[in-house]
């Protein structure tokens, strides 16, 4: 647990949002000392619960479920039940926060958009999701981690040149969503504590994508609008030359960043890179400098080149299993696993905050709810 007083002790936040995004920065601050009510429809809850990555089940929900609702309450309601609204209302007449990503214009067909929320609440954050924002043509497009991936041109830099587009093996969009929801949630509760005044943030899978790739999108704005030419192997970065990429060894593969090539083949023993001592060939003939290399690293282990780059300062890496890394003492040093309270009282196994405040970290041992768990507690603290 974090020591002292947590940032957010105090504060009162209603998550309404499903699946990833929402419930993911609900979970962020939850971490950082709010209180988060899980708003759910009685019975089946938040859609994610059934939302399935593996087959692993865990007291009849997913273990999505489980990881992104850790240390939160839930509140069963029917919005479309006048008594189940009425009581919701109330909660949001009292809470600082309110998250939702339903799609745009439900919340308000509703009676819980942000004009109706901020006349119950002017003090109240009101947080929302979406896909692609409440204009446009894609405004009713699905807001889906895959999709928001493949219209930002984010896949299309992953894989290698003559290969088809990679997507990231998550859900980087939900996720860095989730992320700018909260960066933009403290920041109105910062300004808050200064005016008293509520506030709207808003944030969607689409622009957050976009934002990730600011780096390499603004070269491209800025040099005459070239598309950028991936490696056709070992492609890392689409705007760096040899030797940026991963290579195959004998027994693994080998992550290796900038480094001069003349000075790589030196280290590893490979005479052929003494032909590009112009550092522009490093882009030039990329693809050459990497067909050299893959073929060269290929000869032995990883632990072998390792062994004669990382004391010459070559900045490198194996390329971990997760059964390798949690193994590691790099990764056992940081202490990143925690174990939660499931609802059949077991435990189950994840990740912490990655945030540590005051030198401390934070930890919980709540667990994510059953639907409507702590719904009649709640009415009776709050009156309703």
């Amino acid at each position: 647990m974090i020591s002292g007083s947590a940032p957010l002790a105090g504060l009162l936040v209603l998550d309404f949002s499903q699946f990833l995004s929402g419930p993911c920065c609900a979970l962020r601050l939850g971490d950082l000392g709010a209180r988060v009510i899980k708003i759910e429809r009685p019975e089946s809850g938040d859609l994610c619960r059934s939302l399935y990555i593996s087959s692993v089940d865990v007291d009849g929900d997913s273990t999505l479920f489980h990881s992104i609702n850790r240390n939160k309450q839930s509140f069963a309601a029917d919005l479309k039940n006048e008594e189940d609204l009425a009581r919701v209302r109330a909660l949001v007449s009292r809470a600082d926060v309110l998250i939702q990503n339903f799609r745009p214009g439900v919340m308000e067909r509703l009676g819980l958009g942000f004009e109706a929320a901020r006349a119950l609440n002017p003090r109240l954050i009101y947080a929302a999701v979406t896909g692609y924002g409440d204009t446009g043509p894609w405004r009713d497009k699905p807001g889906q981690d895959l999709l928001a991936q493949a219209l930002s041109g984010i896949m299309w830099l992953n894989g290698d040149e003559n290969g088809a587009p990679v997507p990231l093996g998550l859900s980087v969009a939900d996720l860095i969503a989730g992320a700018h929801l909260a960066q933009g949630i403290l920041a109105c509760l910062v300004r808050r504590g200064i005016t008293g005044e509520g506030g709207l943030v808003e944030v969607s899978l689409i622009e957050s994508i976009l934002d990730l790739q600011f780096e390499l999108l603004t070269t491209h704005l800025n040099d005459g609008g070239k598309q950028p030419l991936r490696s056709e192997a070992n492609n890392a970065n689409a705007y760096l030359g040899a030797p940026y990429g991963v290579y195959r060894t004998a027994d693994g593969f080998l992550a290796i960043a900038m480094a001069p090539v003349p000075r790589l083949g030196a280290l590893t023993g490979c005479a052929e890179l003494a032909d590009y001592p112009d550092p522009s060939t490093w882009f030039t003939q990329r693809d050459a400098i990497k067909r050299i290399l893959a073929a060269h690293f290929l000869t032995a282990p990883t632990r072998h080149w390792l062994d004669r780059l990382e004391p010459a300062g070559i900045w490198c890496a194996p390329v971990l299993t997760w059964s390798e890394l949690l193994r590691h003492p790099g990764f056992q040093c940081l202490d990143m696993l925690q174990e939660i309270q499931r609802p059949s009282d077991g435990a189950l196994t994840t990740t912490r905050c990655p945030i540590r405040i005051d030198g401390s970290i934070a930890k919980s041992p709540a667990g994510a709810p059953r639907v409507g768990e702590h719904t009649e507690a709640i009415c009776r603290e709050f009156g309703l």
